[in-house]
């Protein structure tokens, strides 16, 4: 089984997960900002004598990816994330100079996924899944044997992901949330990228974008 650990970092408040698998983990959008937090991450996986495997990104706005150049070049690992979020890797710089938080951008090889490919720890297994509205290529990940899916900026606690920034659309992110998400069962938990974790079926009751009549 995976063990879930989250970490909230940046002043955006970004969480970043990490799964554990024995003495092995998948790292889930780092966000760390700055050598602090970089060094807090890099602490847990020595104290607990976990070895990142490999980095997952549900989508590459600049909060998600803050600690994606660290992480791969200390681990030695490579991005996996869906081809549409490429271009959104290259335009987080420029996104961090708005917001006022310059970061170096990671640079280097990139491996893709498309939505329903499976990524595996040992005998655990994740599934993809394409929640497109966010960010044009956004991800979710899900764990079926322990029911779990981890959602980045797609469905949070009450709300969704904004679709106001570049690239974004309402309609497709609604979409997306009905046919991909509020299909789990609703026993799920949602571990969001922002904010306390949830369930597909309090937010099927309870969410003003998507409340079920």
């Amino acid at each position: 089984m995976f063990t879930v650990r989250v970490f909230t970092f940046s002043p955006l408040q970004e969480n970043t997960y990490v799964l554990i698998s024995g003495r092995e983990g998948i790292v889930i959008d780092p966000g760390c900002y700055g050598e602090e937090e970089q060094e807090a991450l890099a602490d847990f996986f020595t104290q607990n004598g976990v070895q990142p495997k490999i980095l997952l990104q549900t989508h590459c706005h600049l909060d998600h990816v803050f600690g994606t150049r660290w992480l791969a070049g200390a681990y030695g690992l490579t991005p996996l994330m869906h081809p549409l979020e490429e271009k959104m890797l290259q335009l987080a710089p420029s996104s961090g100079l708005m917001w006022g938080l310059p970061f170096d951008n990671y640079q280097g090889p990139l491996a893709f996924l498309e939505g329903g490919a499976p990524v595996s720890l040992g005998d655990n297994h994740l599934s993809a899944l394409f929640v497109p509205g966010h960010s044009p290529g956004h991800l979710c990940f899900y764990c079926q044997a322990q029911g779990f899916v981890i959602g980045g900026d797609a469905l949070f606690r009450e709300s969704i992901g904004r679709t106001d920034l570049p690239f974004g659309d309402h309609a497709t992110l609604l979409q997306a949330i009905r046919s991909q998400l509020f299909t789990l069962p609703d026993s799920t938990v949602v571990y969001p990228g922002h904010g306390p974790a949830t369930t597909i079926g309090y937010e099927k009751r309870h969410n003003p974008f998507l409340r079920l009549p």
